[in-house]
């Protein structure tokens, strides 16, 4: 099992989509990877030599943040905005939609549950 970014990769998957399971590598970035790298697309990860998976691994360390660094940095963009006291600051504090969804209905995924309310039915 292939170790990239402290993440484990899986070995049955072909190389660009088994590089998607890293937080910050989408499938664009993993297609570029792959080109940088000179790895073919089709090959299946348990199909890599270990240098082909460390000159990923470096590939990544060099020119891309992600895991833990990329987390830390969202965290810390979120938090600015929240201490600054912004619209969208305000938004995240109090688990809100930020980019302007209606939340009359739907916006469960932010809200959470239904709260029912006392004395509304009839």
């Amino acid at each position: 099992m292939a170790r990239i970014a402290g993440v484990n990769i899986p070995t049955g998957k072909r190389v660009p989509i088994a590089l998607t399971y890293i937080h910050g590598i989408g499938p664009a970035n993993a297609q570029q990877i792959c080109e940088a790298t000179g790895i073919d697309a089709t090959r299946r990860v348990n199909e890599l030599s270990d240098a082909e998976v460390l000159q990923i691994r470096e590939f990544i360390d060099q020119n891309l943040t992600v895991e833990g660094d990329l987390r830390r940095e969202v965290q810390m963009n979120v938090k600015r905005l929240m201490d600054m006291g912004s619209y969208r600051g305000l938004r995240h504090r109090r688990g809100l939609p930020t980019r302007g969804q209606r939340t009359h209905t739907n916006a469960r995924t932010r809200k959470g549950p239904a709260k029912p309310i006392a004395g509304k039915k009839k």
